[in-house]
């Protein structure tokens, strides 16, 4: 195994994730590229531009706090010891991020990817759970569920 594909929102599952990859790279030598996807696809539906751009400026801005919040609990905990071989890579990407994601598979050569079984609350916590099923079933290669 060569890589692993980290797709992160920032959530606890996410985080459990990590420290799953985290393990996983150092015993098989793998990188590890955390993603994070700025769900903008159902943007477009939403007819006022000056509401869309909003939206879309927060997305971003919760995208790079996720990731931020991943490479800084990475670097508090030294990752107890097991990153000192590790090369990460960070992505941000935007679209529909079931799509993004299995696009990043095939684009970046992964052999694994971990995921959290699902992320935020509410409506957020139905899609996100939707999207870890939707790279499950797509997935060519294996998927870890992580929760």
């Amino acid at each position: 195994m060569k890589k692993i594909l980290l797709p992160t929102d920032g959530s606890e599952n996410a985080e459990k994730a990590g420290e799953y990859a985290i393990s996983l790279a150092d015993i098989s030598g793998a990188d590890i590229i955390v993603l994070n996807v700025i769900d903008t696809y159902y943007l477009n539906a939403l007819p006022q531009q000056d509401l869309r751009e909003s939206l879309n400026k927060e997305l971003r801005a919760d995208g790079k706090r996720a990731v931020e919040k991943f490479k800084a609990n990475l670097e508090e905990s030294q990752c107890q010891g097991y990153c000192k071989n590790i090369q990460f890579k960070v992505l941000i990407k935007e679209g529909k991020p079931a799509d993004v994601i299995i696009n990043t598979i095939d684009e970046e050569g992964v052999d694994q990817v971990i995921i959290g079984k699902s992320g935020k609350h509410g409506i957020e916590k139905f899609l996100l759970g939707q999207t870890t099923e939707r790279v499950v079933r797509e997935s060519k290669v294996p998927v870890n569920v992580i929760s």
